[in-house]
């Protein structure tokens, strides 16, 4: 899992753009493509396992779309990455090591490295993020919907 994938920074990336650009309401893949270009293909299957694992929530109808499934103060990065992972685990468990001194001494190293980037990536959560993209002039569509007429 160590080093990043297309489609794990496509996950990141989405996540952040449903915090960042929504005020609540749900969604749709076709507005984050269009935001940060990001190919369906990629996009859809990373949205529907981020559903299943209670990272979003999805909201059926015409009107439908995605949404954060829990504040976002309390999604990390890590709990993003592990939904990747699971999605690209099988293909990597079948390209282990085979050799004794694979399996005995650089999969214990690996997977040490592995612990520790987990152990950052979970520190690091999407509120924290969202604040990173307002501190460097990221546009919201949220702020730019917001109306203060009284």
């Amino acid at each position: 899992m160590l080093g990043y994938s297309r489609k794990l920074l496509y996950a990141i990336e989405a996540v952040i753009d449903i915090a960042y650009n929504t005020g609540g309401d749900p969604v749709q893949s076709a507005e984050i493509t269009r935001r940060q270009g990001i190919p369906r293909r990629y996009l859809e299957p990373v949205l529907q396992q981020l559903v299943r694992s209670g990272v979003l929530a999805g909201v059926r109808g015409p009107r439908g779309g995605y949404r954060l499934a829990r504040e976002r103060r309390r999604i990390t990065v890590g709990d993003i990455a592990r939904v990747v992972h699971t999605l690209e685990s099988a293909r990597a468990e079948e390209e282990g090591p085979c050799s004794d001194l694979g399996r005995r001494v650089v999969q214990p190293l690996w997977q040490e490295i592995q612990d520790e980037a987990m152990d950052r990536l979970d520190k690091v959560s999407i509120e924290e993020l969202c604040l990173r993209a307002r501190s460097e002039g990221v546009e919201s569509d949220a702020l730019r919907r917001l109306d203060f007429s009284i």
